[in-house]
């Protein structure tokens, strides 16, 4: 991917020089079993963040290695090139201003509108912030645990999150959300597959686009960000983990899935092809 020397997005809020760290009781309530269903996702015990009686945080100073400040300005302009790209969309599809998000930089811990975020829990978007958070050690997590690496991997993650935001400015997530709250935890689950698949789409929508708008694509991109749709699959990532596949307990979609609605979004580039909320064919 070409993005050296590239405009960043001003959109970026750096919290990785004094990421929130954990005194003893850590992350509570909801928060706290979100935290336990995310550990459960990557594979990785995230017990050691959450007590449900409560507790506080402490600020701690952390260290930015080279790679740190090579991955925040790879993240500002995919992130700027989101920003362009969405904007272009919803006034040619759909008339209407996009107000971009927020990405929130972090390394090691802090806090959300959403509960507690860890390099366990992995990217996020927290909807009533409208902000995504990411800590970039997670794209050495993706190439040495998952096998997910490549610049245009990484920036199908940024994407993927950014994606979830769009969702929110159309009202897709508070309504998904509202009808989730009254389902069993397998429909709600099933729900959840629909919003992350349709994410994945919009992903492939804006790689296309930006290849048309930038030409920042180079040979083997759309590779990797296949690969990774691949290797972050509920049944990767639960075989990975040495358990039993689980179509039921899936969140996000099996990778054959995952691949397909990317390539989807990026095959047709209309907002309109990603509807897996009617569709009995995911």
């Amino acid at each position: 991917m070409k993005w050296r020397g590239r405009r960043g997005s001003s959109n970026i809020e750096d919290r990785r020089r004094s990421s929130a760290g954990r005194r003893a009781g850590g992350i509570g309530g909801i928060a706290g079993v979100l935290i336990l269903l995310a550990g459960w996702y990557f594979g990785v015990d995230t017990s050691q963040f959450v007590d449900l009686g409560g507790g506080g945080s402490v600020e701690q100073s952390a260290e930015i290695a080279e790679a740190d400040e090579r991955a925040a300005q790879f993240v500002s302009v995919t992130l700027a090139d989101t920003e362009e790209v969405w904007s272009d969309i919803f006034v040619r599809q759909l008339n209407r201003s996009y107000e971009p998000p927020v990405l929130v930089l972090f390394k090691g811990q802090t806090r959300s509108a959403c509960g507690g975020a860890s390099a366990a829990t992995g990217p996020f978007y927290c909807p009533p912030e409208k902000k995504a958070y990411l800590d970039t050690a997670f794209f050495t997590t993706m190439e040495r645990r998952f096998g997910a690496g490549g610049d245009f991997a990484a920036a199908y993650v940024v994407a993927h999150e950014v994606a979830h935001h769009v969702q929110n400015e159309l009202g897709i997530l508070g309504q998904v959300n509202e009808m989730r709250a009254q389902m069993s935890q397998a429909d709600s689950n099933a729900m959840s597959v629909r919003v992350e698949l349709q994410a994945d789409c919009f992903s492939g929508i804006w790689a296309r686009a930006a290849q048309q708008k930038f030409g920042s694509l180079e040979r083997g991109d759309l590779g990797e960000a296949l690969n990774a749709a691949k290797q972050i699959g509920d049944d990767a990532m639960q075989r990975n983990a040495g358990q039993v596949v689980r179509p039921h307990t899936f969140t996000h979609g099996s990778s054959a899935q995952r691949q397909r609605w990317f390539s989807r979004g990026w095959e047709s580039g209309d907002l309109s092809a990603c509807d897996t909320f009617s569709t009995n064919q995911l």
